[in-house]
């Protein structure tokens, strides 16, 4: 009997989605699906994610209804498809990553940096409006 480690997860379709990504032929090195790192303090919500050897101009990020996105894709050079390789794990190719943030944000003013191949992306939280007492009037 082979055993096989149970490992709990945060977000139930994150094996969902690496079960897809292995079916579809994306682990080829055709795509793959970047790491996050998602936390807040009490005005932002912050995502950090590794991105080496991208070129930030070919990476594109969108928040839509607390949903942030990131897409693009990692060059391949051609003198690699003339090699023969006996092992290949160095991803190429296209990805793409939406995650539901914990909180309601503003997009708008929500910031990204790209340093030594770490993408950051700052977002304020979205001020709650406070109780307002509503006056009726009568006519």
């Amino acid at each position: 009997m082979t055993l096989v480690k149970w490992t709990p997860t945060n977000d139930p379709f994150e094996e969902f989605e690496k079960m897809m990504t292995e079916w579809s032929g994306f682990s080829q090195g055709r795509s793959f699906v970047p790491a996050m790192d998602i936390y807040q303090d009490k005005d932002n919500v912050f995502m950090e994610t590794p991105l080496p050897g991208i070129n930030v101009k070919n990476v594109k990020i969108s928040i839509n209804n607390d949903v942030l996105t990131i897409e693009g894709s990692k060059e391949q050079r051609t003198e690699i498809d003339e090699k023969e390789y006996y092992r290949k794990e160095i991803r190429q190719g296209g990805f793409h990553r939406s995650v539901a943030l914990p909180v309601s944000v503003n997009g708008d003013k929500a910031e990204a940096e790209y340093e030594n191949g770490i993408l950051k992306v700052k977002i304020p939280k979205e001020q709650k409006s406070s109780p307002k007492q509503i006056e009726i009037k009568s006519k």
